[in-house]
C-alpha cells in the first residue's frame, strides 16, 4: 500500500489528509473515504484502512477532521450543529480537492453519522455508505457511556493514551465529544428526519454490546432510507467492531460491496 499526504486547505485550517492506492487497483472502482469516530484520528484507525483497501483493489482516503490529529484545531467552541457543518459544509470541499466524485463512505460512530448526513444531502454522489455504530438520535445508553467514559478520563491513563494521537488538541477534543453530547440543548438531535433522501446502498453495522447505543439505532436507519440496506448488528461486540473483530468487517465490508455492484 502506498500512502501519499493530500493537501486539503479549509477556510478554518489545514487538514492532514492521506491517500491510499494498493499495489494493484482496479480501475473504475469507487475510493473508500474514512471518516472516523468522535474521540478518533487517521491513526486510531490503525491497519484497516490499508488492509481494506488493499482487498478491495481500491484507492482510499483518509483524514483528520478540524481539531483531530495532526489537523489544525477549531477555530473556536463546537456547536449543535456539528455534525451538519462536517457532513454538508466540509466534506464536500475535502472530496472536492481530494477529487473525489462517487465515494464509498466508511464511517464509524460519528463519522457514521455524518456520512449518513452526507448522503441525505446529497443522494446522487456517494456509491454506498458502510455505517459502523451511527448514532441517529440520542438514547440515554448514548448519555450514560459518555458519562462513564468521563469517569475513565479522570482517573486512567486514557488522557495520555489519546495524547498520542492529537497532542496539545487532546483535551478539546474530549470535552467537544463529552460535553456536546450531553448539553441538555442537544438532547433533541435527529438525524432521522433527513434518512429517506439515501437512496445509495448502506451497510448498518453495530455491535450487540454497544456502550453508546442500542439495536434501535439500526433500526431506525434501516426503516428510514430510501435506498438498498442490509443490516447486521453483532453479537458479543461494542462500539468499536472493527477493531474487536476486523477481518469479520472486512469481509462484511467486500461482500455487501460485491453484491450490490458498488
Amino acid at each position: 500500500m502506498i500512502r501519499t499526504p493530500v493537501s486539503i486547505q479549509l477556510p478554518e485550517g489545514r487538514l492532514k489528509a492521506v491517500r491510499l492506492v494498493p499495489g494493484e487497483p482496479v480501475p473504475g472502482l469507487s475510493p473508500v473515504v474514512y471518516l472516523h469516530d468522535a474521540l478518533g484520528s487517521v491513526s486510531l484507525w490503525r491497519d484497516l484502512p490499508d488492509r481494506l483497501c488493499g482487498a478491495l483493489g481500491r484507492e482510499g482516503l483518509a483524514f483528520d477532521r478540524l481539531g483531530h490529529g495532526r489537523s489544525a484545531p477549531l477555530p473556536g467552541l463546537q456547536d449543535h450543529r456539528f455534525l451538519e457543518v462536517e457532513a454538508t459544509e466540509r466534506l464536500p470541499e475535502i472530496l472536492r480537492q481530494a477529487g473525489i466524485e462517487r465515494p464509498v463512505f466508511f464511517g464509524h460512530s460519528d463519522g457514521a453519522t455524518i456520512a449518513l448526513l452526507f448522503a441525505a444531502a446529497f443522494p446522487a454522489v456517494p456509491s454506498a455508505v458502510v455505517s459502523i455504530a451511527a448514532h441517529v438520535f440520542i438514547e440515554d445508553v448514548t448519555l450514560a457511556g459518555i458519562a462513564e467514559t468521563a469517569s475513565v478520563w479522570r482517573t486512567t491513563d486514557l488522557p495520555a493514551r489519546l495524547g498520542r494521537h492529537h497532542g496539545d488538541k487532546t483535551e478539546a477534543v474530549f470535552r467537544a465529544w463529552s460535553e456536546t453530547w450531553r448539553d441538555p440543548r442537544f438532547r433533541d438531535f435527529s438525524a432521522v428526519p433527513a434518512l429517506p433522501s439515501i437512496r445509495c446502498p448502506v451497510l448498518v453495522i453495530q455491535g450487540e454490546k454497544d456502550e453508546y447505543g442500542t439495536a434501535a439505532q439500526v433500526e431506525a436507519i434501516a426503516g428510514a432510507v430510501s435506498g438498498p440496506v442490509r443490516t447486521l448488528v453483532l453479537p458479543g461486540l461494542g462500539h468499536f467492531p472493527h477493531r474487536e473483530d476486523p477481518d469479520r468487517i472486512l469481509s462484511e465490508t467486500e461482500e455487501f460491496l460485491s453484491d450490490f455492484g458498488v
